[in-house]
């Protein structure tokens, strides 16, 4: 980590991850251990995220435009893993979720059944590289950029909330309350399990 690690309001918190990593998760426990959430209302809850999806709605457009993201210093936001190379030089600290890929992908043809939306026309075999190819460009761009980053897994997230929310309030310098945090955690919506 840097000598010099920016706090909680001089920098914006990214949570990150693939898409059904556990980001929406992750923002619910950030928010309810104390960072504000920088989301909108566009994107309702539903029986795949009954919690809410924390997002915004700009972040869908960041490699357009990415003048706005400092704007939310001091908040924490959801950037998935491949618009994460898209965010602007700026003072970050980033969450990653890492969850099965078998995993992942289960939740997602899930969710576009439930939806009734048809999806990429793309074999799993197909979705699961493209994915991948999503996870090293994160990577290696969030370490080039040598921002502060914390990896989470999902499955451990889910069954140990504790520990994960302790881990959490570390990587914050703490002031974040870990009983809110835990408390967050809803293990009956852990439902696609390899």
């Amino acid at each position: 980590m840097n000598s010099h690690v920016p706090s909680c309001e001089e920098s914006v918190t990214i949570v990150s991850g693939l898409p059904r990593s556990g980001t929406s998760m992750m923002m619910q426990m950030l928010t309810a251990g104390g960072i504000a959430p920088w989301k909108d209302e566009v994107r309702v809850d539903d029986d795949d995220n009954p919690k809410g999806y924390y997002e915004y709605e700009k972040v869908k457009s960041l490699a357009r435009d990415n003048s706005w993201l400092n704007d939310a210093k001091g908040h924490v936001i959801k950037i998935v893993a491949p618009l994460l190379p898209s965010i602007p030089a700026g003072s970050y600290r980033i969450v990653f979720m890492d969850r099965d890929m078998d995993e992942i992908l289960r939740s997602q043809s899930k969710m576009l059944e439930r939806s009734g939306k048809a999806g990429a026309r793309l074999s799993t075999e197909q979705l699961s590289k493209v994915f991948q190819g999503h996870l090293l460009r994160a990577e290696d761009f969030v370490q080039s950029a040598g921002y502060p980053l914390l990896h989470v897994a999902h499955r451990n997230c889910v069954e140990n909330p504790t520990e994960v929310a302790s881990k959490l309030n570390d990587f914050f310098d703490g002031g974040l309350d870990e009983a809110a945090m835990t408390a967050m955690v809803d293990a009956s919506l852990y439902r696609q399990r390899s």
